[in-house]
């Protein structure tokens, strides 16, 4: 328990300290707060494992209200609250709003010790729960091509589970190369539709005559050509999944039959007056922003709430950068084993694929790594077996981080501005009036300033 890590919220800083003092001696990392706001601050930026808050904060929001945004900001996060006019009705909100414990003060400094004990305790068996339950789904998907731990993909592996079951329309939304099919894939694979077909058409690869052509199919005789009835993708797809890619390049007449076979489950193959019944899972993507499509007149309003009856996004790269690591190997084993070779990749031209930006998200990295294992002439991938276009992007991040070293160490303005409030105050005897006069600004303006620095100025 030596690594968790601890924050302490009270208004009082002897209090705060006296918390430091003895959790650290616990060998536990402590940070500290002393307002609603640092708090707030400190759980969007660092993982806790406890949080201690008194209740009676002098502030906007006391520890009750902070515990309601803990349970959205920081769920995995145990609390345990304290005040010094502890009665039984704050004890049952506390609880009941989830806080672990509650205590009085004044406490006694081994059951604080005890109580924080047995709360993260608590925390470690969730978290390992947590992370057996993280990797059961991350295998589950794998076999679907779906790889990444990082917190985006394990909810984006939560939403498949959830919606697999029923035979609602998807429309999944997302940057090109960031692996749309794929999560259709899984969602077929988990669905009772699983041992039906699965059927993957793009619609922006065919002119709409086709297009329609391949999704209905189309009697005989209805072109040059036609000298049979043939079977379209939705027939072909009975009982299974068809997923339109990029459904957004589709024309305003197609938009209509494919509302037809949602609203009605029937369509007509080209050429014929005869309705036929469709059992059909459709799921759709799309890298396009659908709602400003639909305010364009591009895309009809009707279709567009059929399709998105469920929406998944799936996360750009960018986004879920710890998953990095994670790709490029497992696109390196693929590399290898379809080219024979067995190289490994270094640090430094892993350090290259972490700082890139990835405009063309799993895609883009998926063929760097093909690109990097054919042209290595050693065992291992270096810097230089990277493609031109990632090395000239890390050379200017390393221009650029170069050029920032220049200001390393020097004061903020607004550090700069504190010193100056401190060093005129300090110049006048703390005389708030001749201090407002040597800054030229009012009286009031000075209250400001000394509040925004947590300056306290002298009666």
């Amino acid at each position: 328990m030596a690594h968790k890590r601890i924050l302490v919220i009270d208004d009082d800083p002897d209090t705060c300290d006296f918390l430091r003092e003895i959790f650290e001696d616990q060998s536990w990392h402590v940070s500290a707060a002393l307002n609603a706001d640092a708090a707030l601050a400190a759980v969007k930026t660092e993982t806790f494992d406890l949080i201690v808050s008194d209740i009676n904060l002098n502030d906007k929001l006391n520890g009750v209200e902070l515990l309601k945004n803990f349970r959205q900001l920081a769920p995995a996060s145990q609390v345990i609250l304290i005040s010094g006019f502890g009665t039984l009705e704050t004890a049952i909100e506390a609880v009941r709003e989830g806080a672990f414990d509650f205590i009085s003060k004044p406490f006694n400094v081994q059951e604080v010790i005890a109580t924080a004990r047995h709360a993260l305790d608590i925390a470690t068996e969730q978290e390992r729960a947590e992370t057996d339950a993280l990797k059961e789904l991350s295998s589950r998907y794998a076999s679907s091509g779906l790889v990444g731990h990082s917190r985006q993909m394990i909810e984006l592996y939560m939403e498949i589970a959830r919606v697999a079951a029923y035979r609602s329309t998807v429309l999944i939304i997302g940057e090109s190369g960031t692996g749309k099919e794929l999560v259709a894939r899984a969602i077929h694979t988990n669905s009772p539709r699983a041992t039906r077909a699965f059927i993957a058409v793009n619609c922006g690869a065919l002119t709409e005559t086709l297009l329609e052509a391949e999704l209905f199919g189309h009697a005989r005789g209805s072109f040059t050509g036609a000298v049979a009835d043939k079977k379209g993708l939705f027939e072909e797809a009975e009982g299974g999944t068809i997923f339109l890619d990029e459904i957004g390049e589709t024309s305003p007449a197609l938009q209509v039959k494919l509302l037809r076979v949602l609203q009605e489950g029937e369509m007509r193959r080209v050429g014929s007056t005869k309705a036929l019944r469709v059992d059909v899972r459709v799921i759709a993507a799309t890298n396009r922003n659908l709602e400003d499509e639909v305010k364009a007149g591009r895309f009809r309003e009707d279709l567009y709430y059929r399709l998105s009856v469920i929406t998944l996004r799936v996360p750009p790269l960018r986004e879920r950068r710890e998953d990095i690591t994670l790709l490029a190997h497992h696109f390196l084993r693929r590399a290898c084993e379809e080219t024979g070779k067995r190289v490994t990749l270094s640090e430094r031209a892993l350090a290259v694929l972490k700082d890139c930006e990835w405009s063309g998200n799993v895609r883009e990295l998926e063929n760097t790594m093909e690109h990097a294992v054919l042209h290595t002439r050693g065992q291992v991938i270096t810097e230089d077996d990277l493609p031109p276009r990632l090395r000239a992007a890390k050379a200017n991040a390393s221009a650029a981080t170069s050029e920032s070293q220049l200001f390393a160490g020097l004061p903020s303005l607004d550090e700069l501005e504190r010193r100056y409030l401190i060093y005129v105050m300090e110049a006048v005897g703390g005389n708030r009036t001749r201090a407002a006069e040597v800054l030229k600004i009012d009286r009031r303006t000075l209250y400001r300033m000394a509040e925004r620095f947590g300056i306290k100025l002298d009666e």
